[in-house]
């Protein structure tokens, strides 16, 4: 099969290569771009808990006191692949989504009233923090970087989904998915990807692009990519 994968390249690189050596062909095309944010210098050693449900957020971390033993949440193996080579030891991960991770921390985490720190993207999904709060947990969240919607296909790029129009589409975030659709329509491919399938990380990503008529779409987890392509047909 043909499969778009849509992450920051960053985050593409181990699955696409993945997916190759399953005898795919993979094409690689960005949605959006990630920009660091600038925020106050961070101690850690305010908190007990510290949760992270992107590696770019390990990667923009302005962290003044590090106490490498604080308990760190992550949403899956890639980000705590990234939390344990910023140097954190104590690491969890839920692998796989948002609200997994939501479940480890609530099981985890006996003491409520220790603070808790979410280092996030500017937007998010799913408001983690906001859960926490709801079941009683003391969650501060700082947004250390944020996504910037890509407005061009590379022309090489482009020229090859013409030529191979893709199987399937990976998406990720609400923002990637409101910009494929911009995209789609800036480059009149409409035609080409109603033949494609559509894997979104959520209904909500999914309802920005059910205005187009793809073949069959599904809802997946990060991290089980390979293993829902065996639903297509």
């Amino acid at each position: 099969m043909h499969i778009i994968i849509t992450r920051p390249k960053e985050d593409s690189i181990s699955l696409i290569e993945k997916l190759k050596q399953s005898g795919h062909s993979a094409t690689h095309l960005p949605l959006i771009k990630i920009e660091k944010l600038e925020t106050k210098k961070i101690n850690l050693e305010n908190y007990k808990a510290v949760i992270f449900t992107s590696s770019n957020a390990v990667k923009f971390m302005n962290i003044e006191k590090f106490n490498l033993k604080i308990k760190c949440f992550c949403v899956g193996s890639a980000t705590e692949f990234a939390a344990k080579k910023a140097g954190f030891i104590n690491t969890q991960s839920s692998e796989g989504s948002v609200d997994s991770l939501i479940e480890l921390i609530i099981r985890t985490q006996e003491n409520k009233s220790e603070k808790l720190l979410y280092l996030s993207s500017e937007f998010i999904s799913k408001d983690l923090d906001q859960d926490l709060i709801n079941q009683g947990f003391s969650v501060d969240r700082i947004s250390n970087y944020t996504s910037l919607p890509i407005k061009e296909i590379d022309e090489t790029v482009l020229k090859f989904l013409k030529i191979k129009p893709p199987d399937v589409f990976f998406i990720y975030s609400v923002k990637s998915a409101k910009n494929l659709f911009n995209l789609i329509n800036k480059y009149s491919l409409l035609n080409l990807v109603t033949q494609s399938n559509l894997m979104c990380i959520s209904e909500k990503v999914l309802l920005e692009l059910k205005q187009i008529e793809w073949k069959k779409v599904f809802i997946f987890t990060p991290g089980e990519e390979e293993f829902i392509l065996n639903k297509i047909k």
